[in-house]
């Protein structure tokens, strides 16, 4: 199975391509302000209460059962975004629990993977969230999700954190049956949004997403909440921040 740096550079030649000529002639040319901000929906969203639900449910093996899942995770749906092979992110995510699961020999029963799988759909904002969307809609731009997360998941999670009719469009790569970097999903935004691409800021929760957008020609302001480092794939985003509070500030330069 192929690792996160591994395929990305086997996408990275394709989305340089794609966006290499526009990238060469816009670069003379001074960006227009921002219209709207998009966000993964691991920046609204946090995920840190599902994994702490594995350690409940899994004493002592919680980190390296989190840590396996999330790996499998990307690579299950990297693996058949390549290979044309789609299912959507739950149906992604449940399997590598499953596998992740008998790599480590825990016995994950039906009860257990159904209460991990519902986690997913239960999910709260970071504590930073509601101040930042609100600086936002003040300065008058759209707001819209750009994620993987299959639709009805988002509608969920939406629901729960109790966010409706905040985001003017909920995109989920689901649309286009691929997930990100592939430029097919980052388009979604384009399109949906109607607008130009240099007039768009994308809001990544990961490093791999950040340079997926970034080589997709997206301004990009990366929240690092979990304070990770960036990663090694020869491109840095526009801005960066360990939460959203910095983000209409940057959208307002």
């Amino acid at each position: 199975m192929m690792n996160r740096r591994e395929f990305m550079s086997l996408v990275s030649a394709g989305v340089a391509a794609n966006v290499l000529a526009g990238n060469a002639a816009a670069s003379t040319v001074r960006n227009p302000a921002p219209r709207a901000v998009v966000f993964d929906a691991f920046s609204i969203f946090d995920p840190r209460p599902v994994f702490a639900l594995v350690e409940e449910l899994f004493p002592g093996k919680g980190s390296e059962l989190s840590n396996a899942w999330r790996t499998r995770q990307f690579e299950y749906q990297w693996l058949r975004a390549l290979t044309g092979h789609y299912a959507d992110f739950r149906r992604a995510t449940e399997d590598a629990l499953i596998f992740s699961a008998k790599l480590l020999k825990l016995d994950l029963t039906t009860e257990k993977r159904e209460r991990l799988m519902q986690a997913y759909m239960e999910l709260r904002t970071w504590p930073d969230v509601p101040a930042a969307l609100d600086a936002l809609k003040s300065q008058g731009l759209s707001l819209a999700f750009l994620s993987n997360i299959s639709p009805k998941m988002l509608s969920a999670n939406i629901k729960h954190a109790k966010l409706e009719g905040v985001f003017d469009r909920v995109l989920s790569t689901d649309q286009v049956r691929t997930y990100k970097p592939d430029p097919r999903a980052y388009r979604l935004a384009i399109d949906a949004l109607r607008i130009k691409r240099e007039e768009i800021v994308f809001v990544p929760s990961s490093g791999w997403d950040a340079a997926g957008a970034k080589w997709f020609g997206y301004r990009t302001f990366w929240v690092n909440h979990l304070g990770l480092p960036p990663e090694e794939l020869e491109t840095s985003v526009d801005a960066t921040g360990n939460t959203l509070a910095d983000l209409a500030g940057f959208v307002g330069t």
